[in-house]
Order: C-alpha cells, then sequence, then structure tokens
C-alpha cells in the first residue's frame, strides 16, 4: 500500500464518482463515463505596430468545456432526471436550478485522491444514445452539463 495517496503513479480512471452538493451525495450519480474536465487559456493575437516580424499572443480568459456525464438509462423519479426535465421541459416557466457538482477519483480504498469541483452547473444537452438490434449493452444516456468555473482541490 502507497505511503500517501499521491504515490499512486499513474491513478487508475475507472474508479471515480460524482457527487452534487445540493443533495449531499444523495443524488442517484452512478456513470459509466465523465468527460470534458479541461481548461484553457483563451488568448488573442496582437500585431505590433510598424513591426511586421511581431505576432504578441495575449491571454484573454480562462475557458471550459462542457462536462459529459454517461450512465445507464434512469428511471422517471430519479432526482437528476426530474432535474433534466424541470430544465428541458419546464418551458422557462419553472427557474433553471444550477448546482454545483464534485468529481473524485478514487484509489482502491474508495478514497479520493483528485477531486474537481464545478460551480453553477445546469444541463445544456440530454441525449439517449443510438440503439441497435444487434447490441447487447445496456441503453444509455449522456447528459451534458454547461458550469460557470472549475476548480481541482486536489
Amino acid at each position: 500500500m502507497p505511503s500517501s495517496p499521491f504515490d499512486l503513479y499513474p491513478p487508475s480512471a475507472f474508479h471515480f464518482r460524482v457527487m452534487f452538493a445540493s443533495t449531499a451525495g444523495a443524488m442517484d450519480a452512478s456513470f459509466r463515463d465523465v468527460s470534458g474536465i479541461a481548461t484553457e487559456l483563451d488568448t488573442e493575437a496582437v500585431p505590433e505596430g510598424g513591426e511586421n516580424r511581431f505576432v504578441h499572443t495575449l491571454p484573454k480568459g480562462v475557458k471550459h468545456p462542457h462536462l459529459e456525464l454517461k450512465r445507464g438509462i434512469a428511471s422517471m423519479t430519479s432526482p437528476l432526471v426530474m432535474w433534466c426535465r424541470s430544465v428541458f421541459e419546464g418551458e422557462f416557466i419553472v427557474p433553471i436550478r444550477p448546482q454545483s457538482l464534485m468529481v473524485q477519483l478514487l484509489d482502491e480504498l474508495h478514497l479520493p485522491i483528485r477531486i474537481w469541483t464545478f460551480a453553477n452547473a445546469f444541463p445544456v444537452k440530454w441525449e439517449i444514445e443510438s440503439f441497435g438490434s444487434t447490441k447487447n449493452e445496456v441503453a444509455i444516456e449522456k447528459i451534458v452539463l454547461s458550469y460557470t468555473y472549475s476548480n481541482r482541490m486536489a
């Protein structure tokens, strides 16, 4: 067993947990895939006046891709499904309620070794993957979330 959680290198990508803050982790959040954990610095090219050999690259701001969560299609009574339905079927009569969430990469003792938090997330796409008569797979739903910002905690 490693002496510290950071001695695990590289960590396994298959052992992770997703928790929504508003439900203290109680929301059904077992996912097959989580993708879109990234941060990029947006830049702007500024040519220098009178000097054709140089183009300065200046930072503009940090941007994030959408966070994508995939799992088996859940029950209509699932809190996550009800949240998505309120956003997509609420016709903007019901206000969108952003939620914070946390993605944790876990070790063999189920302890977090890496943690990412996402603030003010809300669904922007809810998709059911294709069905196929020759497939022997679980039906998968994909929930795509937009968020304000993210932090890597560990």
